[in-house]
């Protein structure tokens, strides 16, 4: 009896001895597997590592950022109310391309003319100065809201109501849409600019 009591008090403390050196063993794993598996990796450019500032949390985040200009950048949503407004006057400025283009303008000989380049001239002082005041009306109007803590791009233009019954993520994907097509008019109006200036040939007669 004392025999087999002496055995499991034995037992007991072995299995004692052993038991915390199970629970660090599995974390020591644990904390290996998790050093295998390295940083996060940018979705955009798979063999690149996500800034770490780019989180995912802004819509349309890819973590694309080749150079790390996040890096440097103390505001990202500033960065982002800067995409969002030469996103937005690229959309109108290639519909606007192709539009002018394609030969619809307003009544008036000085609004005749195809050319995107040349119609800068034809327009004359007035049209242009009427442009530049509508700009920098739109610019003083939310000069606080782009240097404050506002939502980046967000000018109160919602008349209708369009987001007021949306859920968050129904929102999220409007704004990822929006920055999406952002980013291709700023390609588009970059490359029917070189296209112009290259062949002086309306964008839809190259085709």
């Amino acid at each position: 009896m004392a025999t087999r009591a002496l055995l499991l008090a034995t037992l007991t403390a072995t299995a004692s001895a052993f038991a915390p050196a199970q629970v660090q063993s599995q974390r020591a794993t644990s904390v290996v597997l998790q050093a295998d598996a390295g940083p996060e990796m940018s979705k955009s450019i798979p063999f690149l590592v996500c800034p770490e500032k780019l989180d995912g949390t802004m819509a349309g985040d890819m973590g694309f950022d080749p150079m790390n200009l996040s890096d440097i950048q103390t505001d990202l949503n500033y960065a982002r109310e800067a995409e969002l407004k030469h996103g937005r006057i690229s959309m109108l400025a290639i519909v606007g391309m192709i539009v002018q283009e394609s030969g619809i303008h307003w009544p008036g000989e000085q609004f005749t003319n195809t050319d995107p380049f040349g119609a800068v001239a034809s327009v004359g002082f007035a049209g242009n100065f009427q442009v530049f005041l509508a700009i920098a009306g739109i610019e003083f109007a939310n000069l606080n809201r782009t240097y404050g803590d506002g939502e980046p791009g967000d000018l109160g233009w919602d008349f209708k109501g369009l987001l007021k019954n949306m859920s968050d993520e129904e929102v999220m994907e409007r704004k990822t849409s929006e920055i999406v097509h952002c980013r291709l008019a700023m390609i588009a109006i970059t490359g029917a600019t070189v296209q112009t200036l290259l062949y002086h040939k309306p964008l839809l007669e190259i085709f």
